[in-house]
């Protein structure tokens, strides 16, 4: 509920920005050297601060939801850096949702914007969708279109958005078609646990090859691996975006299919969907029925290596020569504040040397759809990545999330800088494999 003002807020009642958490801020700007946005933009109302007022301030019936007010909500990238800064536990992620949420109900966006965002949400929460649209894309990188259009610059004299797309596209061959999963794997050795893998949508369609290295990773560290065949999208891309319902729905979907696979824990290896599975009691706190069922499944979901982490196993490693660096996704470090356990493991590699990447919590602006509909500042976002990564001398970066990757690589592409891009799981994955070997591999 709003703080009495003798105003009517501009927001309903139906899961509005909690009137507590945006009171716990205390303006410090502690969390302002750690925001993307303002660091690149130096605008007071496009950093937490400036946004938590703007938020309280239509709140309490001061402002409206307007297009000033809209465009300073959807700058964020949601990278949630300033949660980790900030010292009065200021929940930054769920207040930006909810003040999404009720501009996705009262604010009427231009047509091209509309478009857009029905052309998002209506394939890529969808593997089937998604893997029929891949098919048809890699028919325009083979007939030589994909080239024609790059060389006019037609593509982005027509849309930004669509450019943007078009570079994210992997290159031809480098994504292998996807796999289905066995819906049970059984574990090696001494069953140490059930455990349910999402299986994602992006991350099942264009990064399957993750997928099935993280089920290798379980299995060998005695998990009995679960992937239900009805599972669907988990319904983060929607929640972040303030597509409130659709993300409700398919969080009970999910909740519902995991409950029924009866498993001890459920694995994520995209930082996103983890970040969003582990507050769907937040996402679902209006819902008397499935709060409850919300939080008790939100207590099972581990990010797979702090899962893997856990266990403390003793399955052996062999030898990747490789030297690597590693990017925290942001909903991984600041969302699950999952920061030392790839490293930890990644370390315990034989010959894997890891370097440190400078400024590696800094966001890369991929953010979910960030980079489609704001492509130019999220290019600015990744030229600061890229030239730490550049620094490191690394032939390879890894991260946990695959928006990053699919941006990281876009952008070493660019620069022709001959560093791969990978999941830190397939390393893992990697070493266990080449321990039943007589030597050590080299990655391929």
């Amino acid at each position: 509920m709003a703080v009495p003002t003798g105003r009517k807020s501009a927001f309903d009642l139906h899961d509005q920005p909690d009137v507590e958490k945006y009171l716990d801020c205390i303006h410090c700007g502690m969390c302002l050297p750690t925001c993307p946005t303002y660091l690149v933009l130096g605008n007071e109302m496009d950093n937490p601060r400036g946004r938590i007022y703007l938020i309280r301030a239509a709140s309490e019936g001061q402002i409206g939801i307007t297009s000033n007010f809209v465009k300073h909500m959807y700058s964020c990238l949601l990278c949630r850096a300033c949660e980790t800064a900030c010292p009065s536990s200021v929940q930054f992620g769920s207040l930006m949702e909810a003040a999404r949420g009720q501009i996705e109900r009262h604010y009427e966006r231009p047509l091209s914007e509309r478009v857009l965002r029905r052309f998002v949400f209506s394939l890529f929460p969808y593997p089937e969708r998604l893997q029929r649209a891949l098919a048809l894309l890699r028919l325009y990188q083979q007939t030589g279109l994909q080239a024609l259009l790059r060389g006019t610059g037609l593509l982005k004299t027509l849309s930004r958005s669509l450019a943007m797309m078009d570079a994210l596209m992997p290159p031809r061959g480098a994504m292998p078609a996807a796999r289905s999963l066995p819906e049970v794997t059984p574990p090696e050795g001494t069953r140490r646990a059930r455990v349910g893998l999402l299986s994602g949508c992006v991350q099942r369609v264009m990064f399957g090859p993750v997928n099935e290295a993280t089920v290798r990773v379980l299995a060998k560290n005695g998990c009995e691996v679960v992937v239900p065949r009805e599972q669907g999208c988990c319904g983060s891309l929607q929640a972040h975006e303030g597509e409130l319902e659709p993300a409700k729905a398919f969080a009970r979907r999910t909740i519902e299919v995991f409950e029924r696979a009866g498993v001890d824990y459920v694995i994520v290896n995209a930082a996103g969907c983890g970040s969003v599975m582990k507050e769907y009691h937040d996402l679902l706190r209006e819902d008397a029925a499935w709060r409850d069922r919300a939080a008790a499944f939100s207590r099972k979901v581990r990010d797979v290596f702090q899962f893997v982490a856990g266990l403390d196993g003793d399955a052996r490693l062999g030898e990747v020569r490789l030297t690597v660096t590693y990017h925290d996704a942001c909903h991984l470090v600041h969302g699950q504040k999952v920061r030392s356990e790839p490293r930890t493991l990644l370390k315990q590699i034989p010959g894997l040397k890891l370097v440190d990447l400078k400024e590696s919590e800094f966001c890369c602006g991929s953010a979910g759809i960030y980079n489609l509909v704001e492509p130019d500042l999220s290019l600015r976002y990744l030229e600061r990545k890229l030239d730490r990564i550049a620094e490191t001398g690394a032939e390879m970066v890894v991260s946990g999330n695959p928006g990053c990757n699919l941006q990281i690589a876009m952008g070493l592409e660019k620069r022709n800088l001959p560093i791969r891009t990978g999941h830190p799981v397939e390393l893992l994955d990697l070493a266990y494999r080449a321990a039943g070997r007589s030597r050590g591999p080299l990655l391929s």
